[in-house]
């Protein structure tokens, strides 16, 4: 796929793929999404390619949700994620909408800042019918 079409996809969520945690919420979204999610990993050379369009820095512990050609970062884009997957998730969304982002994104640091060690780190394999999903 190339720069065009992936620009042109609804939803990519950008992952630090050396972590853990951030792999365990990517298996959350693979396991509860009711809309196509795409998952880059931050370390890939496409990751800084899409991020310089936005003029945005890359930090590793930062999760980011590019969605309708819009890029939202920290606890914007987790409540974001969340409004598209099933059961109770979209709860959070209309819950944190609440909550102000400058305290939505202070909570969100200190997960981030702890992510290492809340899930020690792996990579989990996809389904083969989820490697659609995994671009590079």
């Amino acid at each position: 796929m190339n720069f065009d079409e992936i620009l042109k996809l609804e939803r990519i969520v950008f992952y630090d793929g050396d972590c853990g945690f951030c792999n365990t919420s990517v298996q959350l979204i693979l396991k509860n999404r009711k809309k196509d999610f795409y998952f880059i990993p931050l370390q890939a050379d496409i990751s800084q390619k899409i991020m310089s369009k936005f003029n945005e820095e890359i930090k590793m512990n930062t999760l980011y949700l590019f969605e309708h050609g819009k890029l939202y970062k920290k606890s914007t884009a987790a409540i974001r994620i969340a409004k598209n997957l099933k059961s109770a998730y979209p709860v959070v969304f209309y819950l944190g909408m609440i909550v102000p982002r400058a305290i939505r994104d202070l909570i969100y640091d200190q997960i981030a800042k702890r992510r290492h060690s809340i899930r020690p780190g792996f990579c989990a394999m996809p389904l083969e019918e989820e490697k659609v999903f995994f671009l590079k």
